[in-house]
């Protein structure tokens, strides 16, 4: 198995909660465990199944959560000296947060707990892991299910082109291509 893009779980909470912050809004466990989730699991299709961080994500009755950061968390945030993402994970939860940090706990809550993924693993029972192949297939066929009612959004949606500027001086949106996106041209 590759190497996780950052080095703790806890650099990225600590990433998402600043950033909450930094837009004025109090970032509630609930909501921050659903970011974490979607978080692993599109960064795991973003960049051909590494995991983003070394955690695992279990099915509560509420939905999925990952039980360490849970129970660190339980008392209010702790003071934990974290290290910054690398350029890469940064624009990686730049993009996340900009496509699901408006959303409500509520909503997130809803729409992961909706997902195959949790309900298979919740159906097997409390503190049942969900798989991050499982957690990935699942936001790989969005792509497929793209404009269905219900439909995750897919990693294309998520992930914010970066801008670079050419040779000319003329801005252009670049972003790392995958394999298997949609082909265009005949």
């Amino acid at each position: 198995m590759s190497p996780t893009a950052v080095a703790s779980t806890f650099d990225i909470v600590v990433w998402f909660t600043d950033r909450a912050l930094n837009d004025g809004e109090y970032l509630q466990p609930i909501k921050l465990h659903r970011l974490l989730y979607l978080a692993q699991a599109y960064y795991s299709v973003a960049f051909r199944g590494q995991k983003l961080m070394p955690a695992t994500f279990v099915a509560e009755d509420g939905g999925p959560v990952e039980p360490d950061i849970w129970r660190v968390y339980a008392s209010g945030r702790p003071y934990i000296e974290s290290v910054p993402p690398p350029e890469r994970v940064e624009q990686f939860l730049d993009s996340l947060w900009r496509r699901f940090g408006s959303h409500s706990a509520d909503y997130l809550s809803n729409m992961v707990c909706a997902q195959a993924p949790y309900r298979d693993a919740r159906a097997t029972g409390l503190r049942a892991e969900i798989p991050l192949g499982e957690m990935a297939a699942y936001v790989a066929r969005a792509r497929e299910s793209a404009g269905k009612p219900g439909a995750p959004a897919s990693v294309d949606e998520v992930m914010r082109p970066r801008t670079l500027v050419s040779a000319t001086g003329k801005a252009v949106n670049v972003k790392r291509w995958t394999p298997g996106g949609k082909k265009s041209g005949g």
